[in-house]
């Protein structure tokens, strides 16, 4: 949309309404870059456009602002679904976008028909009967369906195999069904059976256990003790699904779990489905729009956008406070028409349930970066970032970790295909440096590693990885030469403005201006995912060796104080301390321990 007259962004604000609306920012190419609501257009517009703005991404996008649209709105809920309808039209830039346009799967039982059946449904339900849901995804339906026909032999068949059967068929003889189509069973005992199948998808499956248990009692009370056995292995069966699904706790409350994870630019929002107190299964949703928003931002955005068309429960139980939280616990409410909560985890077991859904989301991302399809694209973009003659097959890379120069610690980890081999990874104890020299820690893990991997003729990287800027990357350059392994392409990544993911630069030996990348781009997510994983394995083995410092008994690093020793003179002091405080004469007493060791005891704790 074109227009002949130059943006006044001034005068706009200044006559911008306060009514809630929605408002579009526009590039000079006049194209929709991000779509936003606001209670009050003018205050959230304003906001913008103050000197001081913290977040990157917006700093970003409002310097790509040409001119601004807003539309308003009677009500804040219209406003948000006006905003939803736009966000996935028009698909912004600078928006995060969740295409999740598929309809949620039922368990349908036919309660109108004489003899009720089970089914899969997905879809309008325009048939008579109950449902039960929405389950995630197909496979966990047909996982309930499959555990209750080993509970309930209640017919799963097509009405019209019903009708028309004039022998029992392979699910009978399975006894999977009782064969009401043949007269296998009587109408009133199918109807006990269709009775507890619906309690049990109520989320009554313990007062089901406790009527069963009353049934197989009385069963052996009258001697008929088949059919005793018959109940008890429904007993055991019902019991196992339990403990598959059950909450920690026995209840019926119906909740959707939420939890976003964060990983090398990319983010993952994990759905767990509560039901009757128990877990339906679960679903992963990946933002299909690029984003440096923060994740309250993302867990905002996904619940506008999912409960648009999906059903809400009465519990949100989020990882977070979504951005927005009362705005959307009133469009909640106002939708299903009924009180709606989204709250976060205060007690043991809602943070269990919080938690389980954060690690499934943590998997969930770590399964998604390391995907083969995804990762040769990224191993293709980052061959042309870097202009290697190849994408590159396996990489290393280091990190340094230390505590005010102490316990230094060098982590090598090696990525193959994009894939971390974790039982490749190595680490290096740093010894003989100045405390607190990354330069001369990372020259000293380099040196062993490649020393050491050309003397042994092995596998040598397509490329190396260090974390810094040009001082760690010369190190590198210094180390290769010296080796003649200069042929191996480097890179260094050197933290960007306020360490945030995204703002990172790529020094290579032939670039000294550096290569500064879009936050969205893949090869930067792969850099960014590799490097993450070497911070995190040098912090891990350094955490281990400052443990190890600290619990080691100050004896034990000095020179001639064996074992044997050690534990004469704590026996003959009565402790570590009473050694410390003891006179090298006094020392000197301890069988095994002569003139020259009790000084240099003596000087260790005391100075020479």
């Amino acid at each position: 949309m074109s227009q002949d007259f130059e943006f006044d962004l001034k005068a706009f604000l200044a006559n911008l309404t306060e009514r809630p609306g929605v408002y579009q920012m526009i590039n000079a190419q006049g194209v929709v870059i991000y779509v936003g609501k606001a209670k009050n257009l003018k205050r959230r517009v304003s906001s913008y456009f103050v000197k001081q703005q913290q977040a990157i991404k917006t700093q970003a996008m409002v310097e790509q602002v040409a001119r601004i649209e807003v539309t308003v709105t009677d009500t804040e809920s219209e406003a948000l679904i006006l905003e939803n309808t736009l966000i996935k039209r028009l698909n912004p830039r600078y928006n995060v976008l969740f295409r999740d346009d598929k309809s949620y799967p039922y368990v349908f039982v036919s309660t109108a028909k004489d003899y009720p059946a089970l089914s899969f449904h997905r879809g309008a339900k325009r048939k008579v009967g109950r449902y039960f849901g929405p389950f995630p995804n197909a496979g966990a339906v047909h996982q309930t369906l499959q555990a209750l026909q080993k509970i309930f032999p209640v017919r799963q068949c097509a009405d019209s195999v019903f009708n028309h059967r004039s022998r029992p068929c392979l699910q009978y003889q399975i006894k999977r069904c009782s064969g009401p189509c043949v007269g296998k069973i009587s109408a009133t005992d199918y109807a006990e059976d269709v009775r507890l199948t619906l309690m049990f998808l109520e989320g009554k499956s313990f007062e089901v256990i406790e009527e069963l248990g009353a049934q197989m009692e009385s069963a052996a009370e009258a001697l008929e003790f088949e059919k005793a056995a018959q109940i008890r292995d429904r007993i055991s069966a019902l019991r196992a699904v339990q403990s598959q699904h059950l909450i920690n706790q026995p209840g019926s409350q119906d909740l959707d779990v939420l939890a976003v994870a964060e990983q090398a630019g990319q983010l993952c929002v994990t759905l767990m489905l509560y039901r009757g107190g128990h877990l339906w299964g679960s679903e992963n949703y990946f933002p299909k729009a690029a984003t440096q928003g923060a994740t309250d931002e993302v867990l905002a955005a996904f619940i506008s956008q999912h409960y648009e068309t999906h059903p809400i429960p009465k519990t949100l139980l989020t990882s977070e406070k979504p951005d927005d939280q009362a705005w959307l616990v009133e469009w909640l409410s106002d939708k299903k028409q009924q009180a709606v909560q989204i709250k976060q985890a205060t007690q043991a077991t809602s943070k269990g349930l919080a938690q389980l859904a954060l690690t499934n989301a943590n998997s969930a991302l770590k399964q998604h970066l390391t995907q083969k399809s995804t990762q040769q694209d990224r191993l293709n973009a980052l061959q042309d970032v870097l202009m290697l003659p190849v994408p590159p097959k396996r990489m290393e890379c280091f990190d340094i970790s230390h505590t005010m120069g102490q316990q230094t610690v060098a982590s090598c980890v090696v990525f193959v295909d994009g894939v971390p081999m974790t039982q490749q990874y190595r680490k290096f104890n740093i010894e003989g440096i100045t405390g607190g020299d990354d330069y001369a820690a990372m020259h000293q893990a380099l040196t062993r590693r490649y020393q050491r991997l050309k003397t042994e003729a092995a596998v040598l990287p397509d490329l190396i990885i260090v974390d810094g800027g040009k001082g760690q990357l010369n190190q590198a350059i210094e180390v290769l030469k010296n080796l003649e392994l200069e042929s191996i392409p480097l890179v260094s990544v050197a933290k960007g403005e306020g360490r945030k993911a995204g703002l990172e630069i790529l020094y290579t030996p032939n670039d000294d201006e550096g290569i500064d990348l879009e936050a969205d781009d893949i090869a930067l997510h792969l850099i960014n995912y590799i490097r993450d994983e070497a911070h995190r394995f040098a912090i891990t083995g350094h955490r281990a060796r400052r443990q190890k410092a600290q619990t080691q008994s100050a004896l034990e690093t000095i020179e001639g104080v064996g074992p044997k020793t050690r534990k004469a003179l704590l026996t003959h002091f009565g402790g570590l301390e009473q050694v410390k405080n003891a006179a090298a004469s006094e020392l000197a007493k301890v069988a095994g321990v002569s003139a020259k060791v009790a000084q240099r005891i003596y000087d260790h704790f005391h100075g020479d």
